[in-house]
């Protein structure tokens, strides 16, 4: 029967005086007995007792089945299951609970009337989502009370702090923007590396004994090779006052600001003859700590001992010897034993028989550096390390006799390689050489690989490194956790050598060369 047939039975039976139909419309009786339905079901998911109940079948109405089944199937296909007789009764009392006419229907459908917002906990808004940390290239910012921003020149208010500083302990660190923070970055990350470096050191002392040695100081650290790290290092040794010192020397954080003023600059000095003059003052020395280091390459002695011997020979020639905390270096000098590239830090671990150990070289006088390196034998080697060792010197003097004026830097990568290929070996490209005089790193760089985008010509009077670092295996590098260690990733070997160079009208002036013999160490130990 349709909605009119029901009209006119109510009718008929208001004029007899008979009992009134009931006056909920028929939509909403289904959506009743849905609700109730529906509370048992929820009953039974909330482990009030018996099995769940199976949710009462609608009433069908006469002549409607076909109907009725295409209603229902038309609301499956729209997503809502069933048809409307399935809706749940959450979904029924947000729908008539919410503000309006709707809400007053309520109590004609069995429910009590509507409670006020606060009293319906299914009703209130979600709490609001945590907003995403923002992003930056050093990281993420926390919200701090206000301060004044850390950025030199900036004087606006700071409310937000470092959250790896927070995460260290380091106190301060505010900054009005993540603008500010991103551009104090270069400087800031220093921070983190000392506060890292002092943890580590406290983490060591906890646990080593005097007199014991640890290898693995970075536990759960991953080494590509068999070398290890001995721990704990000795502390690091004082430099007399009277000795003129670069401007890091005494910096917090090793920071070179002269450096920094000319970072990204691709502008090469030309040196004066005044400058020329103390460039071969300071590599001359440079030569002589270097060959002092080289007399003491043997099994049984660390590469503590040829620290300290290179120190007070620094001293003894009124020298301060460059690494030493450039950027919170702890030595002063880089030995890099068997698989590491460069800038290895001297340990307790004595050499054995058959390493090949690189020795890096760098003085401080007058204002200048001098710079270079050797790698040496330890004892008899095998084959394989003579023939990198030996190809890997052939690559700097193949480099060094192609310099001269008119020559773009670039080209030095492209011979390097050349000759490592042919040898098959590979060419580290993750370091290079660089410029040097006042500042210890500086414009031009100068890579040893080929193709690479070097930029700048070769000029009369200009001073650079070139210093190639040549594999056994591939190329790539990674760092050990002191954040200094280069090391092959695949374990390999690794051979370098290194010369500081004056281009001259008419080649260049190998200013670190050896003056009594033109040959490096290691050909007089084959």
């Amino acid at each position: 029967m349709g909605r009119l047939g029901s009209c006119l039975s109510r009718h008929r039976q208001r004029e007899a005086g008979g009992p009134r139909a009931p006056a909920a419309p028929g939509f909403l009786r289904r959506r009743r007995e849905a609700a109730v339905a529906g509370s048992a079901r929820d009953g039974a998911r909330q482990g009030l007792g018996g099995a769940r109940p199976r949710p009462p079948r609608a009433r069908r109405r006469p002549g409607g089945g076909a109907r009725a089944a295409g209603r229902g199937a038309s609301c499956a296909r729209r997503g809502g299951g069933a048809g409307r007789a399935a809706w749940s009764p959450p979904e029924a009392l947000r729908l008539f609970s919410r503000p309006g006419p709707r809400a007053a229907l309520l109590p004609r459908l069995g429910f009590p009337a509507p409670c006020p917002p606060s009293a319906r906990p299914f009703l209130l808004p979600p709490p609001p989502r945590p907003r995403k940390a923002l992003l930056q290239q050093p990281g993420s910012m926390a919200a701090v009370e206000t301060r004044v921003c850390e950025t030199d020149g900036c004087s606006s208010e700071a409310k937000l702090q470092c959250p790896t500083c927070i995460k260290l302990g380091i106190q301060g660190s505010y900054f009005c923007s993540q603008e500010c923070f991103k551009g104090s970055w270069a400087t800031h990350k220093l921070l983190h590396k000392k506060a890292k470096d002092e943890k580590a050191k406290r983490e060591v002392s906890s646990w080593t004994v005097e007199g014991d040695i640890n290898t693995d100081p970075w536990v759960g650290y991953r080494y590509t090779g068999k070398l290890r790290p001995h721990y704990p290092l000795m502390p690091t040794r004082p430099v007399p006052s009277y000795i003129q010192r670069p401007d890091y020397a005494d910096h917090p954080l090793g920071m070179s600001e002269s450096e920094q003023a000319l970072k990204g600059t691709s502008q090469i000095k030309l040196l004066s003859s005044e400058d020329i003059e103390g460039m071969r003052l300071v590599c001359r020395l440079a030569r002589e700590v270097l060959d002092i280091a080289a007399g003491m390459i043997k099994p049984g002695v660390t590469t503590e001992e040829i620290d300290h011997a290179v120190h007070l020979a620094c001293i003894a020639r009124n020298c301060y010897p460059s690494p030493l905390n450039y950027y919170n270096f702890p030595k002063s000098c880089c030995t890099s034993v068997n698989e590491v590239i460069c800038h290895g830090i001297p340990d307790r671990r004595p050499l054995q028989e058959g390493d090949i150990v690189n020795v890096d070289i760098t003085l401080y006088r007058s204002g200048y550096h001098g710079d270079l390196n050797e790698t040496f034998f330890v004892g008899d080697v095998d084959e394989g390390a003579r023939k990198l060792v030996q190809t890997t010197y052939e690559c700097l003097m193949q480099a060094i006799d192609a310099v001269k004026p008119g020559v773009r830097y670039r080209e030095l990568g492209n011979i390097i390689q050349k000759h490592a290929q042919a040898n098959g070996f590979s060419v580290v490209r993750s370091y290079c050489g660089h410029g040097i005089h006042k500042l210890f790193h500086t414009a031009p760089n100068v890579p040893h690989y080929a193709k690479n985008k070097a930029v700048g010509v070769m000029k009369a009077g200009h001073v650079f490194t070139i210093e190639p670092m040549i594999c056994e295996g591939g190329w790539q590098d990674e760092t050990w956790p002191d954040g200094w260690t280069a090391v092959t990733r695949d374990g390999k070997r690794s051979a370098q050598f290194e010369h500081t160079l004056l281009v001259t009208d008419t080649g260049c002036e190998i200013l670190t060369r050896r003056l009594e013999s033109a040959r490096p160490h290691f050909m007089s130990q084959f």
